[in-house]
């Protein structure tokens, strides 16, 4: 993976003001459509398949989902410094998600999209062996144990992972708090799916571009960990 600096355009942010958004969704949002009696019109819908000739402008599938894209800084400028991927936004927050998109289309960007969407719906609309690497970069960390069942990171996620990725692609992480950090580890050394890196330095990470929490730990000087996750044949 090329690190594009210098010959990366930067997004005019004044164009598109961004809306007010509450940190958190109604909870329930988090548990699986088949927990519900009856899915209200605040939950996101849930998928049997991908519309790509929609969601991209030439049709193709996405080569690399951004897991929980929030304000979609990340998804933006990734979209921005590689055009030949194709990258997909998942949020939980639907006001994110319009937001997003309609920088797309502002911008004109054939190879980024933002759907809202519920992680715990699982991946199955998406084809086997077909996303070349995810991230999922500073999640929510719920903290109070009660909360941790909202945690995306678990054994089924790492399944459903493993069945999109390609054989050696990379699940990459970030995380500016410790016990996510162990929890996510926790998890991935209970799984024989992908194999860990260690903590990585700015020289090993690929991605020139920051996100939005990125940026603010780095204006508070507040340490944050990075590594990736590779899939296993």
């Amino acid at each position: 993976m090329d690190r594009r600096v210098a010959d990366t355009p930067e997004i005019d942010w004044s164009k598109y003001p961004l809306p007010r958004v509450r940190h958190h969704v109604n909870s329930q949002a988090y548990l699986p459509a088949s927990q519900h009696h009856v899915l209200q019109e605040w939950y996101p819908p849930v998928r049997n398949s991908a519309e790509w000739d929609i969601w991209f402008q030439n049709g193709c599938q996405a080569d690399v989902l951004d897991i929980g894209c929030g304000r979609g800084a990340f998804l933006l400028r990734h979209a921005l410094a590689f055009p030949e991927l194709h990258i997909l936004g998942l949020e939980v927050r639907q006001i994110l998600t319009t937001w997003i998109n309609n920088v797309v289309l502002g911008e004109n960007l054939k190879n980024a999209r933002a759907e809202w969407y519920s992680m715990a719906n699982g991946l199955d609309w998406i084809a086997p062996s077909s996303v070349q690497y995810a991230v999922y970069l500073f999640p929510d960390p719920w903290p109070k144990q009660r909360h941790h069942k909202r945690r995306a990171f678990s054994a089924e996620f790492l399944a459903m992972l493993h069945r999109v990725l390609v054989p050696g692609g990379r699940l990459w992480l970030a995380t500016d708090r410790p016990e996510v950090d162990d929890f996510q580890r926790k998890v991935l050394a209970g799984s024989d799916l992908f194999t860990v890196s260690p903590h990585l330095t700015d020289d090993e990470w690929p991605f020139p571009f920051t996100t939005d929490q990125q940026m603010f730990c780095q204006s508070k000087d507040i340490p944050y960990a990075r590594y990736y996750a590779e899939r296993r044949p």
